[in-house]
């Protein structure tokens, strides 16, 4: 699953990837750059690979290297905590963690339509691709092609989350590619 992936009005967070322990502890992935959001937090919503979902209550969480141990209410043996395994866990939309002007969540960027600054329509962004340096928006365009976009500002000088749409100056031969 990718970091962008939102459940209605829910924000994945981590994503259990196994069992640890006797008392049904399980070891997840980060998928939040604000680790400290777990402070206090008592409850998660954790999402099945099949798009159900269930409130689970935190009774303990610690940190192992660059991942996170939670150890829920109700699962206290590792058949029971086995079953967690692929689920993703998320919080609601509203307690995301508010970034700075000009910062954006890449699950805000999926689905935004993506125009050029003469109104032309080049597609939807369908993700966003690290590659160490400038991020890029990947771009699903019309007859199945796909545009890589960087996500430079003199290339995306306009960023409008709330309309879904995403402004662009492609440097000559960029969309030719």
């Amino acid at each position: 699953m990718s970091l962008s992936d939102v459940a209605d009005d829910l924000v994945v967070v981590a994503r259990v990837a196994r069992t640890r322990g006797l008392r049904g502890e399980v070891v997840a992935d980060l998928y939040t750059d604000f680790p400290e959001r777990f402070e206090g937090l008592e409850q998660v919503t954790a999402i099945a690979p099949d798009g159900s979902s269930r409130s689970l209550q935190i009774e303990e969480h610690w940190f192992h290297g660059n991942r996170i141990v939670f150890k829920f209410a109700g699962y206290d043996s590792i058949d029971a905590a086995k079953d967690l395994a692929g689920y993703q866990l998320a919080v609601p939309a509203s307690e995301r963690i508010e970034l700075p002007e000009g910062h954006f969540y890449e699950w805000e960027l999926v689905d935004c339509r993506i125009e050029a600054l003469d109104g032309k329509v080049i597609g939807q962004v369908r993700e966003v691709m690290h590659t160490g340096g400038v991020e890029i928006l990947v771009v699903a365009g019309d007859a199945g092609r796909e545009f890589l976009i960087p996500m430079a500002h003199d290339i995306c000088v306009e960023i409008d989350i709330e309309a879904k749409l995403i402004r662009v100056d492609p440097p000559e031969g960029l969309l030719e590619l």
